[in-house]
């Protein structure tokens, strides 16, 4: 179905034509004051150089020819040359009830679905996640779900680090700990147990222990870096306990991003572009791209129109190791082999900026994508406490995410309590729920390229601009449904009539906003456009609810549009929370 401003536009647009003026100028846009008007046309004032004519003539002109509008209630002109416009209630009802309809709420699918990488993890593994990871897991999950939803193949990739320093210095300190182990008999032929010698817990206390030993003691660090090496060329014990270090840690890692309710389609890691890397390199040689500047393999991808230095890329250290760059370059090989995408997208934080220009540079220069293929990144800017620094816990370290979540439920636990509105039984479910929300809307909430303050107060108020408020006003609103159904009513029943008050007229207009807000939050990867629309429609509807009586409404026909109304709101609400990755609960 066409959006309510693409009607409003033709009908512009066959009046401009009709006055003898161009077409094009009939573009339709929200009102900058809702106090006079709810859609205003500014094309006159656009058209006035072209036509050597005042604009408030081309536009008296044109609402001329609006006189028999089948949309709008009201067409002025205001000088110098703006036309105010209203829409006429059964217009808008009609509008509605046909949104009612769709199954995609009026959101148009894709005309040419695109296949898009979208790579949103990124975390080491045999490290817990932190609040580090959290940006970039909700803002990746709410871009790929944004996709899907308006049509486009959407593969989420967690693309775990598992193949640098950290496995060497896990696999030295176990070495060191527990020499005796089968692993580090040069000897040994058999097969290596099953079971992982260590917990995920002790894994997560040897990492630090040994990356905080290797940078006091060289010679510690010099047999870490020994210890990848021989991990890098295949030693088959240390690969066995490489699988042990994966086993252990991505099972923790799926279990903290399911408490995220964020998942991957791809549990790729950097080992996987191991074996592209030798050719690779190879033809960057062959082709000229890759030269040697002092020991190291490197490849320029400066530009003349550069404003600020870009240093070359870097392919392989002196001693011929890869990068973080190699990796990542090796990883859009086996992305175009495998997937053929039409776009790769980096959710990345934003101080890595410099490292994507170099890879899709290199990656564009050597001929790793094709020229249509577009490589995007998104950078995201920091989470930080109230102190305006990152967010850190009480006695200043790395917050792990579990322990954020697990604080932020029970907050929302003691204030589900506190209200009485749902059973205890129900109270830590419920908690868990809108906790959720209050995390993901406190974040989604602001545009990804900012820093922001993670305010715990703020967002787990049930007032305000917040995660709760919104959940609140889906409650309310099942509520109103269920009671209606308890006494017999059919939700179904009826259709969508014109608006009997302004506060219900201006929540029917934010409802035909949806499909707009929509692709333009997948257009420019931006939920928090999204945030910011279902902020606005939930106002509308506690407006709407606290001046119109809706169940003790006399006329059925009237009662019916009412519910009809409710139930679309709570699917547009619905929606748009499942696009950013969390859901209601029945009660709060």
């Amino acid at each position: 179905m066409k959006k309510l401003m693409e009607q409003m536009a033709e009908e512009l647009s066959a009046a401009f034509e009709k006055a003898g003026y161009d077409p094009s100028y009939g573009r339709v846009t929200v009102s900058n004051r809702p106090d006079l008007c709810e859609f205003q046309c500014n094309g006159a004032m656009a058209g006035a150089k072209a036509y050597k004519k005042a604009p408030f003539m081309i536009a008296d002109d044109v609402v001329a020819n609006l006189g028999e509008s089948r949309v709008f209630s009201m067409a002025e002109v205001v000088k110098p040359g703006f036309i105010n416009l209203k829409v006429k209630e059964e217009f808008l009802a009609d509008y509605l009830e046909e949104m009612s309809g769709d199954e995609k709420l009026s959101v148009a699918e894709a005309e040419t679905p695109k296949t898009i990488i979208i790579d949103y993890g990124g975390p080491n593994v045999a490290k817990p996640l932190h609040v580090g990871h959290l940006r970039s897991a909700i803002i990746g999950e709410s871009v790929k779900r944004i996709g899907r939803y308006v049509g486009h193949k959407v593969i989420g990739d967690v693309h775990l680090g598992d193949w640098g320093l950290q496995m060497g210095l896990i696999i030295t300190e176990l070495k060191h700990r527990s020499p005796e182990l089968v692993y580090f008999d040069e000897n040994y032929t058999g097969e290596y147990p099953s079971e992982a010698p260590f917990t995920i817990s002790e894994l997560e206390e040897i990492y630090p222990c040994a990356s905080g030993r290797s940078k006091t003691d060289e010679e510690y660090r010099n047999e870490a870096l020994e210890a990848t090496h021989l991990l890098q060329q295949g030693n088959r014990g240390y690969m066995a306990l490489w699988n042990h270090i994966m086993q252990v840690s991505v099972t923790d890692l799926k279990r903290n991003y399911e408490n995220l309710n964020v998942s991957f389609d791809l549990w790729k890691k950097e080992s996987d572009a191991q074996p592209y890397i030798p050719d690779m390199v190879a033809k960057m040689k062959e082709q000229g791209f890759a030269y040697e500047d002092q020991g190291a393999l490197v490849v320029d991808v400066k530009e003349e129109s550069d404003t600020k230095e870009i240093p070359p890329c870097m392919l392989l250290k002196s001693d011929g190791a890869s990068l973080y760059t190699t990796t990542d370059l090796a990883t859009i090989v086996e992305r175009v082999k495998l997937f053929d995408p039409d776009e790769i997208l980096y959710v990345v934080d934003k101080r890595q900026e410099l490292h994507f220009i170099q890879v899709f540079r290199c990656a564009r220069k050597t001929g790793l994508v094709k020229d249509e293929t577009k490589l995007s990144f998104l950078g995201f800017g920091t989470m930080n406490g109230k102190d305006g620094k990152p967010f850190k816990t009480r006695d200043g370290g790395v917050m792990r995410l579990e322990n954020l979540i697990a604080d932020i439920n029970e907050e929302m636990y003691r204030k589900i309590v506190e209200n009485r509105s749902v059973k205890d039984k129900d109270a830590d479910e419920t908690a868990k729920i809108v906790g959720l929300s209050a995390i993901k809307y406190g974040d989604l909430s602001n545009q990804a390229t900012k820093d922001y303050i993670f305010d715990v107060d703020r967002f787990t108020s049930f007032e305000g601009n917040t995660g709760p408020y919104i959940l609140y006003t889906i409650v309310r609103i099942k509520s109103i449904l269920n009671r209606y159904m308890e006494e017999g009513g059919d939700v179904d029943a009826g259709r969508i009539l014109s608006a009997v008050n302004e506060s219900e007229k201006n929540l029917m207009l934010q409802l035909t906003g949806f499909a707009a807000t929509v692709e333009s939050a997948f257009e420019e990867k931006a939920p928090h456009k999204i945030c910011a629309y279902i902020y606005e429609v939930s106002n509308a509807f506690n407006s709407f609810y606290h001046e119109t009586k809706i169940l003790s409404e006399e006329n059925q026909a009237q009662k019916e549009s009412f519910i009809r109304l409710l139930v679309l709101t709570r699917r547009v609400l619905e929606t748009s929370i499942d696009l950013l990755g969390f859901s209601a609960p029945e009660r709060m």
